[in-house]
């Protein structure tokens, strides 16, 4: 470890260690039906006043301890995947107080909504609907949120993908035709309606005992989840970002057409709406170093920026392609990041550059298409290109000069990149499982192979530690990888369906990211 991350992980520990004594602290054990110890069950104490979660799991011992608690009025609740959730009501904790509960789950069913997205892919039966339901309706979302348990007939599937092919046309316009809408409709009524085939539990499916994840490692039994509510269903919050005051912006994806602001003491969240008409799509909110925040709307292929004094919004539209005004493939802005000269890159259709100070943008033709974007030691822009014959590349924004460079892996469809203190670059192949490594110096790549049949490898990021951490979205885990030994650890998500889709660090080292499925933001950490 560098001077550097040393210092850093001395100032979280001491962080840690005042926090601590400040705070409560709530113990226990968890037992099964039998009356033995319980391994890995996620138990909960959430504060009923700001609405933050603390979601911890129990060791081999059957005990969990939830620290670093203020003060205030909780639930505390205990889960595990095949057993009933268990409440344990309500209980007050004053600052520095010790509170104990100890819980009893008892045998259930595993739920679909428990399921990831691989094992609904392993344990559906093939069908006209599953693969425009998988390829297209999954970008956003899976079925363990909002299908599951619905329980809808025939007309209201319909009316659910009718409204999502309205409201998300932008995107699914090309994409989804309508006759495999109607095959979506028929799929999902099949599968969960009132006259479904499936069994009321995918346990029931001899198939089911080959998707369980293998037991969670000690290692793994450390991650601690904080997580706080949002105020409104379905905002489908992308990310959370922090800014200068220790504020996290967050975009709410979809119709919603709203970034919004947490404080994450209080637990308060403020929205702010955007004035566009239509599905605005917000992909990402990046606070700028002046107080202003910047984002993106990838449905309208516009930016946006929230000025702190006035509060208001202003919209910048960049210049679709003639005839293919409204479309994904006319123009969109997905992903930005703000230089410190206050220019704004954007990722999308194409690469683009927008200059505040003339309010014009500037694409770059020769990336027409990217996902993934980050901003080097040198003032570089980094990017990934999720296409099938994708690669990385580098931006020069003063020269507008674009290089890039292909992964020993074709195909790999590199999303998210980020680079580190040393100016390595380092990215997430979706398609291939892995995380690659360049080196600008050297211009060297390395790869390491992810666990799982469907790593899927998307919210993207390294630690102080020089560990790299990711999200899988098909699998529903969190991973860490040390590039130093090859080392990959698996960690359990509390949710099902994390659909994570950027870390981010803030100023106490914690990885903050957005859970839009659940409606969540939070971040974690080890308890070491």
């Amino acid at each position: 470890m560098s001077a550097i991350a040393r210092g850093f992980a001395l100032s979280i520990s001491l962080l840690a260690l005042m926090t601590a004594a400040k705070a409560a602290t709530i113990t226990g054990t968890v037992k099964g039906s039998d009356g033995a110890p319980f391994r890995g069950a996620f138990v909960s104490a959430q504060n009923l006043a700001t609405k933050m979660t603390v979601n911890v799991l129990t060791q081999t011992d059957g005990r969990y301890a939830i620290k670093n608690l203020p003060a205030g009025d909780y639930t505390i609740s205990a889960k595990s995947v095949g057993y009933d959730r268990t409440d344990a009501g309500k209980m007050t904790l004053g600052a520095e107080q010790g509170g104990a509960k100890d819980f009893s789950l008892k045998k259930g069913k595993v739920q679909w909504a428990d399921l990831s997205t691989w094992q609904g892919n392993v344990l559906f039966p093939d069908a006209p609907g599953k693969k425009p339901l998988f390829n297209v309706c999954f970008a956003c979302h899976g079925f363990e949120s909002r299908m599951a348990d619905k329980g809808y007939d025939l007309a209201g599937w319909q009316s659910r993908v009718d409204y999502m092919t309205n409201a998300m046309y932008f995107f699914t316009h090309g994409r989804i035709s309508e006759q495999e809408g109607k095959d979506v409709a028929a799929y999902m009524d099949s599968l969960f309606g009132k006259d479904r085939t499936l069994p009321a539990s995918p346990g029931d499916m001899p198939k089911y005992k080959d998707t369980v994840h293998a037991p969670w490692s000690d290692e793994a039994l450390k991650i601690v989840y904080v997580e706080y509510d949002m105020p409104n269903p379905s905002s489908f919050p992308w990310a959370a970002a922090e800014d200068r005051d220790g504020k996290y912006w967050i975009p709410f994806y979809g119709n919603n057409n709203r970034i919004a602001r947490l404080d994450a003491a209080t637990g308060k969240v403020e929205e702010f709406t955007a004035p566009n008409e239509g599905t605005a799509a917000i992909h990402s909110a990046i606070p700028a170093p002046d107080g202003s925040v910047w984002f993106t709307e990838q449905g309208a292929n516009k930016i946006g920026r929230w000025d702190p004094v006035t509060k208001e919004i202003t919209e910048y539209q960049d210049e679709w392609k003639p005839g293919k005004e409204g479309f994904l493939d006319g123009g969109s802005k997905h992903t930005l990041r703000v230089l410190p000269n206050g220019e704004v890159w954007s990722t999308g259709g194409p690469l683009s550059k927008f200059d505040p100070k003339t309010g014009k943008f500037t694409g770059l033709g020769d990336v027409p298409s990217v996902y993934g974007i980050a901003t080097d030691k040198n003032g570089m822009v980094w990017f990934a290109e999720y296409t099938p014959n994708g690669g990385i590349g580098m931006a020069d924004p003063k020269t507008m000069q674009v290089e890039k460079f292909m992964p020993p892996t074709r195909n790999q469809r590199a999303r998210r990149i980020v680079t580190d203190d040393r100016g390595v670059v380092w990215f997430a192949e979706f398609q291939s499982g892995k995380v690659g490594k360049f080196d600008p110096k050297s211009k060297s790549f390395e790869e390491w192979q992810l666990p799982g049949a469907e790593p899927t490898p998307y919210a993207f990021e390294t630690d102080a530690r020089g560990n790299v951490w990711y999200s899988s979205e098909h699998q529903d885990v969190l991973g860490r990888l040390d590039p130093a030994s090859g080392k990959v650890v698996e960690f359990p998500y509390v949710h099902a369906e994390n659909t994570m889709r950027e870390f981010f660090k803030d100023s106490k080292g914690r990885m903050w990211y957005g859970s839009p499925a659940n409606d969540k933001v939070g971040y974690f950490y080890l308890d070491e």
